[in-house]
């Protein structure tokens, strides 16, 4: 499941409420329930190979959700912890503590969670299209979002590009 919401973006409220129905002629098509009562924009996301495969992996007739519902929000995010660390993905990075508002040194492991998916989803695609219009179609996003700042990160490789430009 965490794979395939980093293939296509959506937050894990709508991942949950995900059904067969919203796979139309190889896309994801869905209303944001963040933004069902604002602004409701039908987001549609092609599926890449990965995600295909995902799906037919998890297909089950007998369900109409993409997914077995075997996990609460809390539980997703907890599995997710477990596997990251069983699979030795235990690089330290920089966060701000919660409470002190402090940063501080964690394992990634200790630290991932479901928007973890979205965040690599929305990075992946803007290093290598680099155009916030385009990566906000996908993630549902309005245009000129401030929001849209916090899953951008500004790389090294990003500025090397920037000033090789101008060489």
């Amino acid at each position: 499941m965490f794979i395939f919401q980093c293939c296509v973006g959506c937050r894990v409220s709508d991942l949950m409420l995900l059904t067969t129905g919203n796979v139309v002629d190889g896309e994801l098509n869905y209303v944001a329930r963040k933004t069902r009562e604002g602004r409701p924009v039908t987001i549609k996301v092609p599926l890449n190979r990965t995600a295909k495969i995902i799906l037919e992996r998890y297909a089950d007739h007998d369900r109409d959700t993409l997914f077995p519902a075997v996990y609460s929000r809390m539980g997703y995010n907890r599995v997710i912890k477990d596997i990251l660390r069983l699979a030795g993905i235990t690089r330290k990075v920089v966060v701000i503590d919660p409470l002190t508002r402090e940063a501080v040194c964690r394992r990634l492991y200790e630290v991932a969670s479901s928007h973890m998916a979205r965040r690599t989803f929305i990075g992946n695609i803007f290093k290598k299209f680099k155009d916030q219009n385009l990566v906000s179609e996908l993630s549902g996003h309005a245009p000129g979002s401030h929001a849209f700042a916090r899953y951008r990160e500004i790389d090294t490789e990003l500025k090397r590009e920037m000033v090789a430009a101008i060489d």
